[in-house]
C-alpha cells in the first residue's frame, strides 16, 4: 500500500488558516484535496469535514445558516463547494460579524474564476490555493522514490488513482473512467447543459493541437460549430483544470509577435488516453511526443513556481521559446527539447539578447549532470532543472 505522498502545499494552508478566515482549495477532480484536508485536520478536534457530494452531508445544510452558526467555533471544511454557490453570500455574511481567521476550509474543483460566477465573492477574506495532481517533485519526495522515474510520471500523469495503480492496465482503465465521469457528471454538476459527445470529439480534437497555437476559427470548421461555441467549450475545460491556454509574451520588440496563445492539456496522462497511445513505447513513435514532453515538463516547472507567470515568446518569423516565467521585470526562460542531444536555433541567441533573462535551461529528457551551452545556456534533466529553481522561489 502507497504511504500517504506530502503535498507541497501544506505549509501553505496551515498558514492561510491561520491568517484567514477563509482558505480555498481548489484543482480538478481526483488531485488529492480531500486526501490532503484529511491529513491536514486530522489531529484537529475542532475541525468538520462536510462532503457535499454525500447525500447526508448536503441534507446538514438545508438550512445552512442554522447549522453553521451551530459549529461557529469549529474550522468547518466543505468539500465540493460549487455545487452550492449559494452558500458564498452566507459565509460571507457569517465572517463579517466575526473575522477570525480559520474559520473555513473550502474545496472546489473548478477555479475561482467558476466559483465566483455561481456566488458573492469573498474578497478580502479568502486566500485561494491550487492543487494540482501530484508533481515529480512531490513523488521524488516520497518514501519509495527510489522505485520511481519520471518517465513513469510523464506516461502515467499525476492524477494519483492513474499513477499509483498496479500496473499501466490498470492506470489507463482508470484515466477512461475519470473522462467519462468528467463528461457525464461534472459538467452538468455546474449546470452546463452541454451534449456529451461533441464535448468528448472536442476535447479529443484539443488533444490534437497540444502544444500548438489556439485557433478557435480553425477548430469550429473541423466540428461545424462556431467559434463562440468552441471558446465556451473551452472555457469550461479551462476552469475545470482540464487545459492550460499558454498566453504569449509581448515586449517592447520591433519585431511582429505572435499573439495567439498556445493551448495545453494539463495532465499528460490524460492526453495519452484521449489519443488512444496504447503504450510509453508507442509513445516514442508517436507525432505528440515532442509536444507530450514539452506540456509535461511545462507543468512541473509552473507548479514550482506558483508565484510566476507564464508566458511563452515567439516572433512571426519563427524564434521561440517554450517558456519564460515572469516576476516583474525578472525573467527565467525554458527551451525544452525531447532529445538527448538538443539543437538550438540560429536565431537563440539574438532571442536571449531581447529577453535578457536571468536564467536559461534546456530541458530534455537526461538523468547525467547538466552542462553549459552557447548562449549562457544550461542542458538539463527536469530533475535538476526543478533544483535549480528553489533559489527562486
Amino acid at each position: 500500500m502507497q504511504s500517504y505522498i506530502d503535498r507541497h502545499a501544506t505549509d501553505e494552508i496551515r498558514q492561510s488558516l491561520e491568517h484567514n478566515p477563509v482558505t480555498a482549495l481548489v484543482g480538478p477532480r481526483q488531485c488529492g484535496k480531500s486526501t490532503l484536508a484529511h491529513h491536514i485536520l486530522q489531529n484537529r478536534k475542532d475541525a468538520l469535514f462536510l462532503d457535499l457530494e454525500l447525500p447526508s452531508d448536503m441534507r446538514k445544510l438545508t438550512d445552512a445558516e442554522l447549522f453553521l452558526q451551530e459549529h461557529v467555533h469549529q474550522l468547518i471544511c466543505i468539500d465540493e463547494v460549487q455545487l452550492r454557490p449559494d452558500l458564498f453570500s452566507l459565509l460571507r455574511a457569517l465572517i463579517d460579524k466575526d473575522r477570525r481567521p480559520g474559520r473555513f476550509l473550502i474545496l472546489g474543483s473548478t477555479s475561482r474564476d467558476l466559483i465566483r460566477q455561481g456566488g458573492e465573492t469573498l474578497a478580502g477574506r479568502i486566500h485561494y490555493i491550487e492543487l494540482t495532481p501530484l508533481t515529480w517533485p512531490e513523488i521524488q519526495g516520497a518514501k519509495d522514490s527510489i522505485a520511481w522515474d519520471f518517465k513513469k510520471h510523464w506516461w502515467r500523469g499525476g492524477f494519483p488513482p492513474s499513477l499509483l495503480a498496479s500496473d499501466d492496465t490498470q492506470s489507463d482503465a482508470w484515466r477512461r473512467d475519470l473522462i467519462q465521469d468528467y463528461l457525464s457528471r461534472d459538467i452538468p454538476s455546474l449546470g452546463f447543459a452541454l451534449p456529451v459527445p461533441v464535448l468528448s470529439r472536442f476535447w479529443k480534437m484539443i488533444a490534437h493541437y497540444h502544444g500548438g497555437l489556439f485557433n478557435a476559427s480553425k477548430i469550429g470548421q473541423s466540428m461545424d460549430i462556431s467559434h463562440n461555441t468552441v471558446r465556451k467549450y473551452l472555457d469550461i475545460l479551462e476552469q475545470t483544470f482540464m487545459v492550460r491556454l499558454l498566453q504569449p509574451l509581448e515586449i517592447n520588440l520591433k519585431k511582429r509577435l505572435v499573439k495567439s496563445p498556445k493551448i495545453y492539456l494539463r495532465d499528460s496522462g490524460l492526453l495519452h488516453t484521449l489519443l488512444e497511445i496504447d503504450s510509453a513505447t508507442e509513445l516514442y513513435g508517436h507525432p505528440v511526443f515532442g509536444a507530450s514532453w514539452e506540456g509535461w515538463c511545462l507543468e512541473q516547472i509552473i507548479a514550482a513556481l506558483p508565484l510566476r507567470q507564464p508566458f511563452f515568446y515567439r516572433t512571426s518569423s519563427g524564434e521561440e521559446i517554450d517558456l519564460v516565467l515572469v516576476k516583474g521585470e525578472k525573467r527565467l526562460t525554458f527551451e525544452i527539447k525531447a532529445s538527448l542531444t538538443p539543437h538550438l536555433s540560429k536565431g537563440f541567441a539574438d532571442t536571449m539578447k531581447a529577453l535578457k533573462p536571468e536564467r536559461v535551461w534546456v530541458v530534455c529528457p537526461m538523468t547525467d549532470p547538466g552542462y553549459p551551452i552557447q548562449s549562457g545556456a544550461r542542458v538539463t534533466g527536469i530533475s535538476e532543472c526543478l533544483r535549480d529553481l528553489a533559489i527562486y522561489e
